[in-house]
């Protein structure tokens, strides 16, 4: 996927599971800009994997064996915990 092709970014963002879609719809809409382009790939990537991996990782139930993955969601908790709770 392009890291250009936001539209396309935003629609893989939408999991249809309501804790991934409270993780990863926020970090998209409020982070995805400030990105280093590596990060929005790596961003990219992780939301390739599946469903249940990214639930176990974001909600600390595992991590990815990927560095950057693991790093990115990291980056994704660390940016939604500072931003606070978030309403869907």
């Amino acid at each position: 996927m392009d890291i250009e092709n936001k539209a396309r970014i935003h629609w893989a963002c939408r999991r249809g599971m309501r804790e991934l879609d409270i993780s990863i719809m926020p970090f998209f809409e409020y982070e995805f800009d400030s990105l280093s382009n590596k990060d929005k790939h790596t961003f990219v990537r992780l939301l390739e994997c599946a469903d249940p991996d990214l639930f176990n990782w974001l909600m600390n139930h595992g991590r990815p064996e990927d560095e950057e993955l693991f790093s990115m969601v990291k980056l994704i908790q660390e940016r939604n915990k500072n931003r606070g709770p978030v309403e869907i």
